[in-house]
Parts: C-alpha cells; structure tokens; sequence
C-alpha cells in the first residue's frame, strides 16, 4: 500500500526509528499510525535487550547553557564506537536530552539513585496525609505505591515525559535511539546548575522558562 511522506516523517518524529523501518511497519500496520508505532517500540525495545551486554564506553560529554547562563546542564551519554559518537542522530539526542533536562530538572536518573531515607520520607508524609484524610488503612499500601510511582515520573530522569513530545518517557526516547543507531546507548550521569540555587532570594521558575523556549 501507498504511504505518505508526510506520514513516515510524522511517525519518525515520535519514535526517531529509520524512515525504512517506518514504511515497514506502517505497510504490517495496514497504515495505522498508532499500530505502526507500537510496532517500532517494541522492535526497538527489542533491540535494545539483545544489545544489553554489551560495553558502551564511547559517547559524548554535552554541556547546555540556557538564558544568557542562568541554568547550565553537564551529560556523559555513553554509546559503544567513537563512530556513533560522532554520528547526527546521536549528538542530536544528547542535545534532546541535555535541554530537557535543563528544563525538567530531574533529580535522579533512575529509581535506583534514591536512597532508601528519601523513599522512607516521602512514604511517611503520604501515609501521615492519607491518614488525616480518613483513607481506610486496608487502601493505604496500595495509594502510596500510586504516588510513589508518581514521585519516579516526575523526579526521575529516565521515567520523565520527555518535553519535547509528552507521549514518550526519555527511557523510551533512548531505546528508540538504539532501535535507529544499532548500539547500546545508556544515559551514565548528569549535573543542572541553576544560577543562585540554594541562595535565598525572590522567586523565579527558570525551569518553566526554559520549558516554553524548548517546546
């Protein structure tokens, strides 16, 4: 069947899968777009398992600075050949991700950085709250586990909606990337700055700023 330029571009906007691989899945999907990309992501899931052992070393340190040097973000993206290193796809994700990060101001990378004390704090304030709600103690456990998963998505990196297209998280943004370049990509660390940070003063949302100019 007949597919659309605008359609394929459309497609690899979401999923950054390869315009190829875009037609392929569109023609198995019977050109459902909605088929089409469940289809790329779970083949670029797929990929990404199968590359799992192996050793990503190379890659790029990305620095960001946004508004005239009022919040600046350092990122190691690691990939495993200088190559890719120094492919477009790959500079242009780190950069992606580099501004959402500016923008988002996660705290951790994954789940595993917070430390048992933070999770402890955060169970105990929702517990304390959901108690003086009059919550029955039997749906306590099951509520918290809700908005612990809340507190993942919304304060770790890799679980973030990506802010340049909401309907991805930046683990699916990154295995979307594997699925395109061939190779194992791992986002190692990363360090935001923002211009007088822990200094007392007048309050101003930087992050809201930089979010509007990005998307």
């Amino acid at each position: 069947m007949g597919v659309d330029l605008q359609t394929i571009t459309k497609i690899r906007e979401r999923t950054g899968a390869g315009m190829m691989d875009v037609k392929k899945a569109l023609d198995e999907a019977q050109g459902n777009e909605e088929k089409a990309i469940e289809l790329l992501r779970k083949r670029g899931a797929a990929k990404a398992v199968k590359r799992a052992g192996k050793v990503a070393a190379e890659g790029l340190v990305h620095s960001y600075i946004h508004g005239q040097g009022r919040v600046g973000v350092l990122l190691e993206v690691n990939c495993e050949t200088d190559f890719v290193a120094k492919s477009e796809p790959f500079g242009v994700l780190v950069k992606d991700i580099a501004m959402h990060i500016a923008a988002i101001g996660p705290r951790y990378l994954s789940r595993d950085e917070v430390t048992p004390e933070i999770l402890d704090k955060e169970k105990r304030v929702y517990i304390d709250q959901l108690r003086a709600e009059g919550k029955p103690e039997a749906m306590i456990d099951k509520i918290v586990q809700g908005k612990m998963n809340k507190f993942y998505s919304e304060e770790c990196l890799l679980e973030q909606a990506f802010v340049k297209d909401e309907d991805k998280t930046i683990e699916q943004l990154v295995t979307g990337a594997i699925g395109e370049i061939g190779e194992k990509i791992t986002i190692r660390r990363f360090a935001r700055y923002e211009l007088g940070e822990g200094i007392e003063k007048e309050a101003s949302d930087f992050a809201a700023e930089v979010a509007a100019q990005v998307g």
